[in-house]
């Protein structure tokens, strides 16, 4: 498994429509073959910062993850609701084993 976890920190005036953007986003990931977990998180003590932990079956899903017509959709929504870039911290699985996911 291929586990990114995505930081971002979103303008205070598009919390509602990033949540919006974003989860209709991650709906439409889990339906990719390659996407085996996507969630979707906000911090409850700022809820300007959201965290999204994808997880992908092969080091190839990410990028072809990135071709699909609903992530570019998410980018051209969400980014400019972005209070600065986002950023990315990549992990490796330990438990449960792949085949439990």
């Amino acid at each position: 498994m291929y586990i990114v976890q995505v930081h971002i920190h979103v303008k205070p005036e598009f919390i509602e429509a990033f949540k919006a953007a974003t989860l209709e986003n991650a709906r439409s990931s889990l339906q990719e073959p390659g996407v085996a977990r996507f969630d979707f998180i906000q911090q409850t003590d700022d809820p300007t910062y959201f965290e999204m932990v994808e997880v992908y079956r092969t080091t190839e899903d990410p990028a072809k993850h990135k071709e699909t017509a609903h992530y570019n959709i998410w980018c051209e929504l969400a980014e400019p609701m972005m209070a600065e870039s986002r950023t990315r911290t990549v992990y490796k699985n330990l438990y449960p084993a792949e085949q439990d996911w």
